[in-house]
Formats: structure tokens, C-alpha cells, sequence
């Protein structure tokens, strides 16, 4: 197991780098959503059409303008709190955005969205990703849902702080994350905030290492989290962290909305999503699959899958 993770994880740069590379094979993810739909039956078809619904409004990148910021409106900031990880054995710093007009009376929806290898929590908050501005301009415009987002610190190990290398131990850490987010941080902001619980209300992406760690806790928590995300995710999932027959879900528990987000010209993770993608049409599993060709492994493409994920997130419980 140690190997295999050290062979995987060797293909990845630094995950703020902005790298780009050699194609991949994007293409081959969105005919394989595609093919499940024609293969199923008319009952498993009109199942389907929660997801299916969203496919036509999937775009490789955003309208101009979706990032800027528009006259008159109230663009919410996130604010930073801290938070004691049984997980890690510290306090841990988190960034929330509420909704500009949060109301302790009413309940809302929750996204979380982890960073990459080798950044932390501030990471998707930067200007230059511009995520209140996208989500605020989406929900002026009607497309997308009040909610709050979270941005955790995902790097979890008590005995290193940070992230120190790319090497078996630091990914140890990244992949822990999952008993935080179940022991520590949920728990946490379901306290602190007036959050919709159920997996009808609680969604969950990331970015490249973050990515990887955002489907790893979509498989195996699919009772929590009905929405799962990732763009351009990093290798090591499967095989390795779980096999790939495991990047399947029950009937009861399957997402209402899988979205993964990858570049043509991402040389960090090369084709690893179509490899993702593969798995999932294998189990017969749905999915929404959504291609760049010329973004890199950075805040590029980061930016259109938040767009897309956004405008399909907490709508009627996805049905």
C-alpha cells in the first residue's frame, strides 16, 4: 500500500502551481455519462433524470463577467474561526461564508470545499478564485441556492502541523481528514451556524489533492453528503485508498448530483479524472462530467467547475 501511494502521488506538483501539460483524454468521461444513459431502461432513466437535468447547463467556461463584482450588491466575506481537532490534537483554523443576509431563524444548506496538496484553508478564498462573487452573481441571477460555505484546513496529523513532502506520511495526513470532518468539523459548524442537515443539504468538493479526498468521503459517506464535486482530483483514490469496484454507491444513497471537473491541459494530474470516470461508468454509476481544454491544475479551472457545481446544488433535494 505504502508503494502504491508513493508511484501515485510522485505525479503531482505543487497544486497552486498553475502547470500545464500534455492532453488528456477528457472527452472519454463525458461519453462514458452519456453511454449509461442510453444503456439503462426506461424506469432507470426517469430515476436518473434528477441528475440528467443538469447536463444541458454544464458549460466549459462561465459567460463573461460571472466573476466581477456588480454595482449595488453585497458581496459577503469569509471569516476565519477556530475550531478544536480531536483529529490533529489542535485548534484549526476554518473560513465560513455566510449569506450576506444570514438569518439565525432559517436553516441553509452547507458546502464543503477542501484545498489542495500544500495549502490550507485560505487558499479557495483568495481574490483571484472570486468564489463570493460567483456564487453571489449565480444567486442574483436566480441559478444558484442561499448557503454556507466551508473551507477547512484539511491537513490532519498529530504529529506534523503541515504539510512537510511528498511522501507516504504527509498523504496520510490529507487522507485523515475524513475523521475530522466527521468527529470535529461538522459537528462544529452544525453548532456554531443554523445549518439544514441531511444529505439532502450538504454537499462536499475539492481541488486535486483536495478533490481526491472530496470523492474518497462522497464513497464512503454517501448517507451525509448527497452533492459531491471534484476538479481536476489528484491519484491515489482507487486503487489505493479503496478499490475502484468501491466508487459505487447503493440505491438509497446515490448522489443527486457527481461532478467531476478536469482540464485537457493539466500536466500535474494528466487523464487521473478520466481514470475516476472510468470506474464509476464501469459500476454503471451516473455522473456529470465537465471538460476544459486549455485551463491548467490551478484557481483556472477551479473557477468554471465552481460555477457549474454551484448551479446545481440544493434543488429540491435534487429530484
Amino acid at each position: 500500500m505504502k508503494r502504491l501511494f508513493l508511484i501515485l502521488i510522485s505525479a503531482l506538483l505543487l497544486c497552486s502551481c498553475g502547470s500545464t501539460g500534455s492532453e488528456n483524454s477528457g472527452s472519454e468521461g463525458a461519453s462514458s455519462a452519456s453511454s449509461i444513459a442510453d444503456d439503462t431502461s426506461d424506469g432507470q432513466k426517469q430515476e436518473e433524470e434528477g441528475m440528467e437535468r443538469y447536463e444541458d447547463g454544464i458549460t466549459e467556461l462561465p459567460p463573461e463577467g460571472y466573476d466581477k463584482q456588480r454595482e449595488g450588491v453585497d458581496y459577503p466575506k469569509f471569516t476565519k474561526y477556530t475550531y478544536f481537532s480531536q483529529t490533529s490534537g489542535r485548534d484549526t483554523n476554518v473560513n465560513v461564508l455566510l449569506p450576506a443576509d444570514y438569518d439565525e431563524s432559517r436553516e441553509y444548506p452547507v458546502l464543503y470545499i477542501l484545498h489542495g496538496f500544500w495549502d490550507n484553508e485560505n487558499w479557495m478564498a483568495r481574490d483571484i478564485v472570486g468564489l463570493s462573487q460567483i456564487l453571489t452573481n449565480l444567486q442574483q441571477d436566480g441559478e444558484a441556492e442561499q448557503m454556507i460555505v466551508v473551507l477547512p484546513y484539511i491537513f490532519c496529523s498529530k504529529d506534523l502541523e503541515y504539510c512537510t513532502g511528498m511522501d507516504y506520511e504527509n498523504c496520510l495526513a490529507y487522507d485523515n481528514f475524513i475523521n475530522d470532518l466527521e468527529t470535529d468539523l461538522m459537528p462544529f459548524i452544525e453548532k456554531s451556524f443554523s445549518v439544514a442537515k441531511g444529505r439532502e443539504n450538504t454537499a462536499i468538493t475539492g481541488f486535486s489533492m483536495g478533490g481526491r479526498e472530496s470523492l474518497y468521503i462522497g464513497c464512503k459517506h454517501p448517507e451525509q453528503f448527497g452533492y459531491i464535486g471534484a476538479v481536476c482530483p489528484a491519484p491515489g483514490l482507487a486503487p489505493g485508498m479503496i478499490e475502484p469496484d468501491e466508487m459505487s454507491f447503493d440505491e438509497d444513497v446515490k448522489p443527486y448530483v457527481l461532478l467531476i471537473s478536469s482540464s485537457q491541459s493539466d500536466g500535474v494530474v494528466g487523464s487521473n479524472p478520466d481514470t475516476y470516470r472510468g470506474y464509476l461508468a464501469k459500476n454503471g454509476e451516473q455522473f456529470l462530467s465537465h471538460v476544459m481544454k486549455s485551463t491548467g491544475h490551478d484557481h483556472n479551472s477551479v473557477k468554471p467547475h465552481l460555477y457549474n457545481f454551484f448551479k446545481t446544488l440544493f434543488k429540491d433535494g435534487g429530484r
